[in-house]
């Protein structure tokens, strides 16, 4: 059953939520390709997954080191734990075992309850960092641009 996007898992941090809704594409992609029984199709779209899943963890690391937010330590050991159970369902499917069904469930309720939770935790933070950056400098035209301008760089850093 493809995974739905609702209210829930929005951190009211656009390019966040964008992310994490092209990981749930990816996860739907992963369900489409198991359906079909395509082994090759499945493999790539785990490939791809994880591709985009360590790009989007290095990003949000770098906001949220940027933001001064307090776990951040606890958060990294979140997303290592998860790149790390990954790992180890791709050394098994690269043996030739079929792990499709299993990765599909691990990476739906993992990423349900991460965004839910941990990634909604750290919303007001980056929120009250941009709040306070653009009230400390008032009327300075350039502070709107100056924030877009380094998710801009992130963006640049951590997605092709």
């Amino acid at each position: 059953m493809p995974i739905t996007w609702d209210s829930r898992l929005d951190t009211g941090i656009d390019v966040i939520d964008a992310q994490h809704k092209r990981i749930v594409d990816y996860i739907n992609d992963l369900e489409i390709a198991k359906i079909k029984g395509d082994k090759v199709l499945t493999m790539e779209v785990i490939e791809q997954l994880i591709d985009y899943t360590q790009s989007h963890f290095g990003f949000e690391e770098s906001m949220l080191e940027e933001a001064g937010y307090k776990f951040l330590k606890p958060h990294k050991k979140v997303h290592e734990l998860f790149i790390k159970r990954v790992t180890e369902f791709t050394m098994r499917a690269a043996k030739g075992e079929d792990i499709a069904d299993e990765l599909h469930s691990m990476l739906a309720k993992w990423l349900l309850n991460h965004i839910a939770n941990e990634d909604r935790d750290y919303s007001e933070t980056v929120k009250n960092m941009v709040g306070s950056e653009a009230a400390h400098h008032e009327g300075n035209v350039a502070m709107p641009a100056a924030r877009s301008g380094f998710m801009a760089g992130l963006l640049g850093r951590f997605f092709r």
